[in-house]
């Protein structure tokens, strides 16, 4: 499949299909990038479904609590803990694990919306890799890893199935890898992403940062629900991804900076941020496909599991994948990124590796 701006533009004119709702009393969800947002407005909608506990997750304990605040004025319910993380450092992430770990008997809903978009703009964590990289990427790849024992252990003992919804875009569409990435040698792919020297050998790979970075969100829910034992051996974790659409939120702010000289679709999109044009999105109306990847097809049990498992959600329905990502090219990328991620994490990590063997197989071909 492939999507043109000439397919977003006519997507803007559509109307965002109704939010779903469901009763998740006695679940617990946990929600990332809460305090702003699509993920604000998410948060509101599980708050309206009754969990036995929502907890809300952002960079300070500040911002949580002024959000949390606001949900439970407008929604009433009284069930929610603003939680901190920040995943431009891998030490907080594996404190937040530790904690979850510790505190929570069940995680029914893990929904990975934080990230950043900085188009331009080369930044290194205090880990060493490249920000959008690490927050949008690895850092989120290895709370899924580090939480995954916990969504298994629900999945068996309450004979539920368990949903982490990776938000991820329809920008992954227009991922232009250079050969240099895709070819790069064994384990090497993420250091040259990340290295200085790639980044600004062409201003054009780092306007195109937050596109790719998205592709991997789609290739790593796809690589984990291979995995994953198949849902007819019990219920199991299912791994969705999903486009929430292009909205007006806090996530475009690096769009603003005149210093950054944009490709035709960041251009696009950085003038209808201006000009506040109602081809955009609301935050609200985006937020409901984070609601849709988590409860759509409950009702159909394993067999909704298994439509839903490995797949790209857009406009509340389930959607093809990109040509590159279906092809031998993108399969093959795809392993090797995965590969990449254990050997990776494992070192941020020892728990990683363990996770790995203890609860996954071999990729079902």
């Amino acid at each position: 499949m492939r999507w043109t701006l000439e397919d977003e533009t006519r997507e803007w004119q559509l109307i965002m299909p109704p939010v779903i709702t469901t009763d998740l009393t006695g679940k617990t969800v946990n929600l990332t990038g809460a305090n702003v947002g699509i993920g604000f407005e998410a948060a509101k909608h599980f708050a309206r479904m009754n969990p036995e506990r929502l907890i809300i997750v952002c960079r300070s304990q500040e911002k949580g609590d002024e959000a949390k605040k606001v949900i439970q004025e407008e929604t009433k319910f009284p069930h929610i803990e603003a939680w901190t993380m920040d995943l431009s450092d891998f030490t907080s992430v594996k404190a937040f694990a530790d904690r979850a770990e510790k505190e929570l008997e069940r995680i029914d809903y893990l929904v990975e919306n934080a990230g950043v978009a900085h188009p331009g703009r080369y930044k290194i964590t205090k880990d060493g890799w490249e920000e959008t990289l690490q927050v949008n990427d690895l850092a989120t790849i290895l709370l899924a890893f580090l939480l995954l024992p916990k969504m298994l252990h629900t999945a068996k003992k309450y004979g539920t199935y368990p949903r982490l919804v990776v938000v991820a875009s329809n920008t992954y569409f227009w991922s232009t890898l250079e050969r240099e990435i895709i070819d790069a040698p064994k384990g090497k792919i993420l250091e040259t992403f990340s290295s200085e020297k790639y980044c600004l050998k062409d201003p054009q790979i780092l306007e195109d940062r937050y596109q790719d970075t998205k592709l991997f969100d789609v290739l790593f829910v796809r690589a984990l629900s291979s995995r994953l034992p198949p849902h007819s051996q019990g219920p199991m974790v299912t791994p969705v991804a999903i486009n929430p659409s292009f909205c007006l939120s806090s996530l475009h702010r690096g769009f603003y900076d005149p210093s950054v000289s944009s490709n035709e679709r960041i251009t696009k999109r950085r003038e209808i941020i201006e000009e506040g044009k109602k081809q955009a999105f609301t935050s609200e109306e985006g937020s409901r496909q984070l609601i849709y990847a988590a409860i759509a097809h409950k009702d159909e049990g394993q067999v909704g599991e298994e439509k839903m498992r490995g797949g790209y959600v857009s406009f509340s329905d389930l959607i093809e994948a990109s040509d590159f990502v279906l092809s031998e090219d993108g399969r093959k990328f795809e392993d090797k990124l995965w590969n990449e991620y254990i050997d990776i994490l494992s070192k941020v990590d020892g728990r990683v590796e363990k996770i790995v063997a203890e609860h996954l197989i071999p990729k079902n071909n």
